[in-house]
């Protein structure tokens, strides 16, 4: 059994050229980044596989190792916040499974831990037994 976040855009009217354009510059470069090749990044879903509102929606499927964890949500997270800034007339709504994932204004989404170093430390420690 896996966890995903998920990640959906509504709003009546479609992406604008130059919106996609800036989606696609930021999904380019975020991708990029991402710290673990082996790994699932941020996965977008074709205009044929959404809701006929949505403009953008994606899930990433979590890693089951405890170490890569909170750095992959982070990442991960830190895109969709990205987007939704890009995005600010879009409804949005991001989530683990069923659970709401919180928007903040001054730091976008974020779960609590994400980016405790303490704590990634040791689940980074879990890895190596």
């Amino acid at each position: 059994m896996s966890v995903s976040l998920m990640y959906e855009a509504r709003r009546a009217t479609p992406l604008t050229a130059a919106e996609a354009a800036e989606v696609e510059r930021i999904v380019n470069a975020r991708e990029a980044s991402f710290p673990y090749p082996d790994e699932e990044s941020c996965f977008f879903y074709d205009a044929g596989d959404r809701a006929p509102d949505a403009v953008l929606n994606g899930s990433t499927k979590l890693p089951f190792r405890p170490g890569r964890l909170f750095p992959v949500i982070a990442h991960v997270l830190d895109t969709v916040t990205e987007l939704r800034r890009a995005l600010p007339t879009a409804q949005w709504s991001v989530s683990t499974d069923d659970v709401p994932v919180p928007w903040d204004e001054t730091e976008g989404y974020a779960l609590a831990g994400m980016r405790d170093a303490e704590l990634i430390a040791e689940l980074s420690a879990i890895d190596e037994e």
